[in-house]
């Protein structure tokens, strides 16, 4: 059967290499439409996936990471009262004008975390420690970002809202997502520079003790505080993702486009296979004269249609990983689980068996003497 398949691909070349390339672009603009929608949702949930083994508590109405409501830093020492809560870290988020030394302009999202702990950030740090954030001036910038900064070095200075401060170091991977580029430093320095008043803080981040499970942690925050809301990161994580996609169009446009691959390639190889096997009747039917039932000749074609997804998925999933190196310069960072990779896969399978059913019913409906008539 697999040579007698190999031999049906390798008759008409031209038609066996147009269906494998319909497969293998069909994967490429699958994987990368995905790529893209990884990228952005993890952007959206960055700053909470980075900060997991803590309880977040914010205002009550925010379903947002990125869109936080101020607090008044008093809850914090209520929230610290509570059993089982060890410690509550005050986190500062606030919007702030660069101005560079070769007169580029940028805006940053200035994260303020608390010494010694520095939770909320910053993580992925590129040859950098958290406690270089501790001399006077000192912010740590993202190094994708670097070119909306004029080229910004390690070590040089820039005005932040009219404050001089320097870059103290690098972090590698932080996206936001929808506004400035993230920055850290001490929340002290946060504060003065944002003019965020020192009663307010943007969340807390609480740590519990080994007397206590999180979720009760979690249920006595909200039941004991008035005008706040604690959540499980990975929960909050979660609703954020869901609130952004809810209210723009990302899901949808990117949605779209993947479906439009998948029917686009499964219309390629139907009518690419149907050819094929119009152009091939002879020989089918020659095949069904000599014995072989309808059900022979549908495997066959299934284990044509099976040869070219399996090629067409080793060079789509090629060119996605190189799609995926080729944006990863740029800042574009993200992995596929293996449940996507898995996808992949059968997704191959997918458009060649499906696109292979119209040559398969045509065959079936064709007579064996059909072929012997003048």
């Amino acid at each position: 059967m697999f040579k007698t398949a190999i031999r049906f691909l390798s008759y008409d070349k031209p038609k066996s290499l147009g269906a494998l390339a319909g497969i293998v672009i069909s994967i490429f603009l699958v994987g990368q439409q995905l790529g893209i929608f990884l990228f952005l949702t993890g952007a959206m949930k960055a700053i909470v996936e980075n900060n997991k083994e803590y309880v977040w508590v914010v205002d009550p109405k925010t379903r947002n990471a990125n869109q936080l409501a101020l607090l008044d830093v008093r809850i914090g020492r209520q929230i610290e009262s509570l059993p089982g809560v060890r410690k509550v870290h005050q986190v500062v988020i606030s919007a702030a004008a660069a101005k560079f030394e070769d007169g580029t302009t940028a805006a940053m999202t200035l994260v303020g975390t608390e010494a010694p702990g520095f939770a909320g950030g910053p993580w992925n740090l590129a040859g950098t420690k958290e406690e270089d954030m501790l001399p006077d001036g000192a912010i740590i910038t993202e190094i994708f970002d670097s070119k909306l900064f004029g080229d910004l070095k390690r070590g040089e200075y820039f005005e932040l809202n009219g404050r001089r401060v320097y870059n103290a170091g690098q972090t590698k991977g932080i996206r936001a997502f929808g506004g400035a580029p993230y920055a850290f430093t001490t929340i002290e320095r946060a504060r003065a520079i944002g003019g965020f008043p020192e009663t307010k803080a943007s969340l807390f981040l609480v740590e519990w003790d080994s007397t206590a499970k999180h979720t009760e942690v979690i249920d006595a925050i909200n039941a004991s505080i008035a005008n706040v809301r604690a959540w499980d990161a990975t929960e909050f994580a979660a609703t954020t993702v869901s609130t952004v996609l809810g209210s723009s169009g990302i899901a949808i446009s990117i949605g779209s486009l993947i479906l439009f691959a998948v029917i686009s390639g499964f219309v390629i190889i139907g009518l690419t296979l149907y050819s094929a096997a119009i152009d091939r009747l002879r020989d089918y039917g020659t095949l069904k004269a000599i014995g072989a039932s309808n059900g022979y000749i549908a495997r066959l074609i299934l284990t044509q249609a099976g040869i070219l997804a399996f090629v067409g998925f080793l060079l789509g999933r090629l060119l996605v990983e190189g799609f995926k190196s080729g944006v990863a310069n740029t800042g574009v960072l993200y992995e596929y689980p293996m449940s996507i990779q898995v996808s992949f896969f059968f997704l191959t399978f997918f458009i060649a068996v499906g696109g292979s059913i119209f040559a398969i019913r045509k065959i079936a409906r064709l007579e064996p003497a059909q072929v012997f008539r003048g």
